[in-house]
């Protein structure tokens, strides 16, 4: 084991098992065979409806192949194989600890990246056991290769070529006390800045300066890790009365934000001077039960969207009094609670999940009426986590309880002169905007689209991250 491997801290580490890369570099990284990793999930249960991606169902006896739906369950001689040629790059990671929450911290690399091999910067939040165990995680996800098969390539057994294809994963820790309900990061001027909502109901900034450098440079990694440096929170707001999960950065105001908790109370932060933040003690007043997400506007500055366990979607002016500020409401707006929402980065569009299962798509314009201008049912659970792509607007995807992420695009429509003959049955009833179907982590909590790297998915589950980029978007 290397000095570097003896140091680094359990919580971030994989256990040898998980471990495919043996040199300094690689810890806690895994690029896994899609096919081998498919072959062993259907053998290890048979009757387990969940696989990685867009998979096809298999009859090892004899057989065509055919399409695989979720939550069908598989017959005798029957076996779940993943279609490589679906993703152009598929690649996992494990923290050891699961990390539900987590954000993509925007680089220098470059927007609109698309050649490979492609590295990416994270900061997640684990949810360990114990109260002191608890880190915020930055992470350093480089060398991440396509890998999808080349028809006309041929298998190379040499060493140094298999070396040069494996992801490598840096990743300095910070300390943090409680479990991380959700982090969320801004750059500020030059400063890369970050938020963190803890169980024990505090709210952390924090200044990711030193760490990004560290996961950048080998010897400061590996001076940060030895000497077990963390850097201590920029400022701690006490403030709210219970723990809470909602939080989010405007864009137009940078360094502005909105946190909500548990007992229903939204509270504004405003940059001061002295690195500094003044957060307004009065709460936004409207919803009655927990605030569950929180999304400004990436247009309009002052203007929030609040989703609430009382079922309702408030739009809020944080330029009025805390008491009169909510300025649109959609009651009602789900059956059950309302999990999560997201902000179009280009129309007027809001879109929602809740435990209903449900997505439902917000125009604006005509938010008064109530009635959302589209909505689906595809998933058999709560929602989880919802996105907007980040450059195309008719382009989102969805996570949900059932273990699934959905690619949608409301720009299609059902071709009505396909010939219904030649359409599987089992699939003429999907939505005709679902994309894409990805599978494959178990207790999905989280996604995001990466906003400089065009089709990248990244998520988190209790059994990992997924990385992923598909032939649909």
């Amino acid at each position: 084991m290397s000095d570097k491997e003896e140091a680094m801290d359990d919580s971030v580490r994989c256990n040898d098992e998980e471990m495919k890369a043996e040199d300094d570099d690689s810890e806690c990284y895994e690029n896994e065979n899609l096919d081998e990793e498919s072959d062993s999930d259907a053998e290890d249960d048979d009757n387990d409806s969940q696989d990685d991606g867009d998979v096809v169902e298999e009859d090892v006896s004899e057989g065509p192949q055919q399409t695989y739906l979720p939550g069908k369950p598989l017959e005798e001689g029957e076996e779940l194989v993943c279609d490589e040629n679906a993703y152009l790059m598929f690649h996992k990671a494990n923290t050891g600890a699961p990390c539900l929450s987590f954000d993509i911290i925007p680089d220098g690399l470059g927007a609109e990246r698309t050649d490979f091999p492609h590295t990416a910067y994270l900061l997640s939040g684990t949810q360990a056991s114990t109260e002191f165990t608890n880190r915020l995680i930055v992470m350093k996800m480089s060398n991440m290769q396509k890998t999808q098969p080349e028809s006309d390539s041929e298998d190379s057994d040499e060493e140094d070529e298999e070396s040069t294809m494996k992801p490598d994963l840096e990743c300095a820790i910070i300390h943090h006390q409680g479990s991380v309900n959700r982090v969320r990061m801004c750059v500020v001027g030059d400063k890369p800045l970050a938020a963190s909502w803890s169980e024990t109901g505090k709210v952390h900034l924090w200044d990711l300066t030193h760490p990004l450098k560290a996961v950048n440079d080998p010897v400061l990694l590996r001076a940060y890790v030895e000497n077990k440096e963390s850097p201590r929170p920029l400022f701690t707001f006490k403030g709210h009365t219970t723990e809470g999960f909602a939080m989010d950065w405007s864009v137009p105001m940078p360094g502005v934000l909105a946190t909500g908790d548990c007992k229903k109370n939204i509270h504004i932060w405003k940059p001061s001077e002295g690195g500094l933040w003044v957060v307004d003690q009065r709460p936004l007043v409207g919803h009655n039960a927990s605030v569950e997400d929180l999304q400004w506007s990436p247009n309009e500055p002052n203007v929030l969207a609040s989703c609430s366990v009382d079922r309702s979607i408030r739009i809020w002016d944080t330029r009025v009094q805390p008491n009169k500020a909510c300025m649109l409401t959609a009651a009602d707006a789900h059956e059950n609670d309302i999990n999560v929402i997201n902000w179009n980065k280009r129309e007027p569009f809001i879109l929602s999940g809740g435990d209903d299962g449900k997505l439902h798509v917000w125009d604006l314009r005509q938010f008064q009426a109530g009635t959302p201008v589209a909505t689906f049912k595809h998933h058999t659970a709560p929602i989880t986590s919802v996105e907007w792509h980040p450059t195309d607007s008719t382009v989102f995807a969805s996570a949900g309880a059932d273990d699934q992420i959905a690619l949608w695009d409301l720009a299609l429509e059902k071709d009505e002169e396909v010939n219904g003959s030649n359409v599987d049955p089992e699939l003429a009833d999907l939505p005709p905007q679902l994309l894409f179907i990805h599978q494959g982590q178990k207790e999905i909590k989280e996604l995001h689209w990466h906003p400089q790297i065009p089709g990248m998915v990244i998520s988190t589950a209790i059994t990992g991250f997924n990385i992923f980029k598909t032939i649909s978007v």
